[in-house]
């Protein structure tokens, strides 16, 4: 591996810029006062304008690719080499935070910018990548954008549909997009020599042992569900308990053998985030519920056992308390392992900024584990005040946000990979 020494003035990146351009995103929210940006919504086409337009500037071709994710290209020492692809998210959980995914792009632009602005080309090329949709929030799915990168988008996400009942389908179209194209964002193994990305840590360990950076070594396995189970409405004042089946009071047993369960194994951890009851009345048993299983572990074989068994426990409440579950599995990831090689790059530009290398997990999901389809990942983490994320309270420092942009220089730089056998 090469040395890590940079050759690019630290004037040229800033963190001031960083910092500005994460407000400015954060402008473009469908919550007054809050921050919300969903797939495909006005917001979205309102902050690609913007990332696209900093792409530009930075030095890159831009475009918005045919998923809707922001693309921006440059090129190496000659027109058409193999790429090392950098970037995150763009859209936002609900009432989020302004520096989940969106972060990664910016400082990424930044890195570009600077290298740029001196002239320098690199022996290949850097894609810049503003992931659409990798929260799942509008149609429940999840990496949308980054499957498409990776070629792996399936077609039945099309038929999904969000609040309203529109299709996934007819809101590309809505947005400009045609859904028939979708394969044409896809790179190749061999376009695409590594893919990293700068997020927040999203958890309270760097803050705590007073590191503003550090190497991420996997991303946790993830598995969803959609739950409804079915009773019976009737009327509150009528039916005796011992006749009722009471949707809603057998959701309440399932989630809290959901908690049990996760509470029973470290490392383990589940999270029931929505829960819709109806018909909703205050004067009627509850005769419909339907709500979300989130659960994420550090090894497949655990996460495989604990879904299993907390399936088996949510049908035996059911069956005992006379109701209908029924059980649609929205998403599964196994765990993402970063390189080794590409953990070794990230962890020497840390070294070179003075400062001690901390590897750690993510138990958050990120965009690396739909890219690592194609290429090998890596990720730098940078320190979050309190570990809070996913929260209108997320806050990072501004010489964080410094020193973070300044280690993804290094790793750019002198990015090489790893000598064939």
């Amino acid at each position: 591996m090469n040395t890590v020494s940079s050759k690019i003035p630290a004037s040229l990146l800033s963190a001031r810029r960083v910092m500005d351009r994460a407000d400015a995103l954060a402008r473009h929210s469908e919550l007054p006062g809050g921050l919300t940006r969903v797939y495909l919504s006005a917001e979205q086409r309102a902050a690609n304008g913007l990332v696209l337009g900093w792409m530009l500037e930075a030095g890159m071709d831009a475009k918005l690719d045919a998923i809707g994710n922001c693309a921006g290209r440059y090129e190496g020492a000659k027109p058409g080499l193999p790429c090392l692809m950098l970037g995150s998210h763009l859209d936002t959980v609900r009432d989020a935070g302004r520096y989940d995914g969106m972060l990664g792009v910016i400082t990424a632009i930044d890195c570009v910018h600077a290298l740029n602005a001196s002239g320098k080309r690199l022996p290949f090329a850097i894609e810049v990548i503003g992931f659409a949709d990798e929260e799942g929030v509008r149609f429940g799915t999840t990496f949308l954008g980054s499957r498409a990168v990776a070629g792996t988008f399936k077609q039945e996400a099309l038929d999904a549909v969000d609040e309203d009942g529109m299709k996934l389908a007819e809101a590309m179209r809505g947005f400009g997009l045609d859904p028939a194209r979708i394969g044409e964002a896809a790179h190749s193994r061999e376009t695409v020599l590594a893919y990293a990305e700068l997020h927040i840590e999203q958890g309270p360990v760097l803050e705590a042992e007073g590191h503003a950076v550090g190497v991420v070594t996997a991303i946790n396995g993830a598995t969803r569900y959609a739950f409804e189970i079915e009773g019976f409405a009737g009327h509150a004042g009528t039916v005796p308990m011992g006749l009722r089946k009471d949707a809603l009071a057998a959701a309440s047993e399932c989630v809290l053998a959901i908690e049990a369960r996760a509470s029973s194994e470290p490392e383990l951890v589940a999270t029931v985030g929505k829960l819709e009851t109806l018909p909703g009345a205050m004067n009627v048993i509850p005769g419909r519920v339907r709500f979300s299983l989130d659960l994420r572990a550090p090894r497949d074989a655990q996460r495989e056992t604990a879904v299993a068994e907390v399936l088996a426990k949510l049908q035996a409440v059911c069956t005992r308390r006379g109701v209908t579950l029924h059980a649609k599995k929205m998403h599964d990831e196994p765990v993402a392992r970063c390189a080794d090689w590409i953990q070794a790059q990230i962890g020497a530009a840390i070294q070179e900024e003075g400062r001690p290398v901390r590897r750690l997990p993510s138990g958050a999901g990120h965009d690396g584990m739909a890219m690592q389809a194609i290429a090998d990942i890596g990720m730098l983490f940078v320190r979050c005040k309190s570990g809070v994320s996913h929260n209108p309270a997320e806050a990072i420092a501004e010489e964080d946000a410094e020193t973070a942009t300044r280690v993804l220089l290094r790793f750019i730089e002198n990015f090489t990979t790893p000598a064939r056998p």
